[in-house]
């Protein structure tokens, strides 16, 4: 989820639950909601990864440590005490506390709900935690925030705070059950083309709560479809003026209309294969392995000098954007040493 949705989450938690008849020990309202904003995008410096290391490295430490509920109570002290800090120490750390802490989990729960995976046990396991029932960044998960916060410093009462937050516990629900019903079709359909599916998986999709894909897993590679779960008749196809939007919201069409591509993991062809599995197994893409949860060959490229191999995950991949993870290798003639290269544009 975007840092700035994060941020606000964390103010509506703030406001939900901050204590009606105000006291000298406590936070006033406005630094309530400020150390509630803070808290909640705290996680997402991790960022700051990205200037040391390379790509890879980050995409695989991103969603690490500090969004590990283990150590949620030691971050929740450490921001606490610069709180205490930054307020000149009006208020002492252990007044932060209880605001801080709750911003941090509900800022992990957020990724939890995502495609991304996040590792709520670092640094002691790498398990990544994903229930994707909510794209990255969704305009009507905000929504509901911005409404609520609103609402709530309109009326001068937490009561509307509390219902945008039930309202938004209501979405989170309604996707998880979306998601359910569109692996279900999935897994139908693929029964029914006779597929021998090893895996079936539903993903969130932009613009519109209703939109999914769906990825069917065989031996050899991935059967995808996108479709809208509440559209009845195909959307027109978008000729090449149509604006971006609209091009996209055509993608996905109705679950008795699906089309389905079909991407193998590596590629076609007896050739093409060999070259693009050997290519997978190389160390300098020992990164990409880890990151891809469903990798396909992207492109590949047969030289007379050597040989390029590129992967993408297919999370990322949306027909109308191009998917900013693809990963692969080159090397120089057919026993050289196959070098990291990351596709661009």
């Amino acid at each position: 989820m975007d840092t700035l949705t994060h941020a606000l989450s964390g103010m509506l938690l703030a406001r939900t639950t901050a204590p009606a008849a105000p006291r000298p020990d406590r936070l006033d309202m406005r630094s309530r909601l400020l150390a509630g904003f803070l808290a909640a995008a705290f996680p997402d410096s991790d960022f700051v990864i990205r200037f040391f290391s390379d790509a890879l490295t980050y995409l695989n430490l991103h969603r690490g440590v500090t969004h590990s509920l283990p150590l949620l109570p030691l971050w929740a002290v450490l921001l606490s005490f610069a709180f205490a800090l930054l307020w000149r120490r009006r208020y002492p750390w252990r007044a932060f506390y209880g605001v801080t802490l709750a911003s941090l989990f509900l800022h992990v729960c957020g990724d939890v709900i995502t495609a991304y995976g996040t590792m709520v046990l670092a640094p002691f396991s790498d398990y990544q935690m994903a229930l994707p029932a909510i794209f990255i960044i969704d305009p009507w998960f905000s929504a509901i925030i911005v409404a609520g916060l609103l609402a709530a410093w309109g009326w001068r009462s937490r009561l509307p705070a509390v219902a945008g937050l039930v309202l938004l516990t209501g979405y989170v629900a309604l996707q998880t059950w979306q998601m359910e019903q569109a692996r279900d079709l999935g897994a139908r359909l693929a029964a029914a083309r006779g597929v021998a599916a090893v895996d079936v998986v539903a993903l969130p999709q932009p613009l519109s709560p209703f939109n999914w894909k769906i990825i069917v897993r065989d031996a050899h590679g991935f059967h995808v479809a996108d479709v809208n779960m509440l559209r009845r008749a195909a959307a027109p196809e978008a000729t090449g003026t149509a604006g971006f939007f609209v091009r996209l919201a055509a993608l996905y069409r109705p679950r008795n209309d699906l089309r389905w591509n079909y991407y193998p993991q590596f590629g076609s062809g007896e050739e093409q294969t060999a070259v693009a599995r050997t290519a997978w197994q190389a160390e300098a893409l020992a990164g990409m392995r880890r990151f891809a949860w469903y990798p396909a060959l992207h492109a590949l490229e047969l030289r007379a000098a050597g040989a390029c191999a590129w992967f993408s995950d297919l999370r990322f991949e949306l027909r109308a954007i191009r998917n900013p993870f693809v990963f692969g290798v080159c090397r120089d003639g057919d026993k050289g040493a196959w070098r990291l290269d990351r596709l661009e544009g």
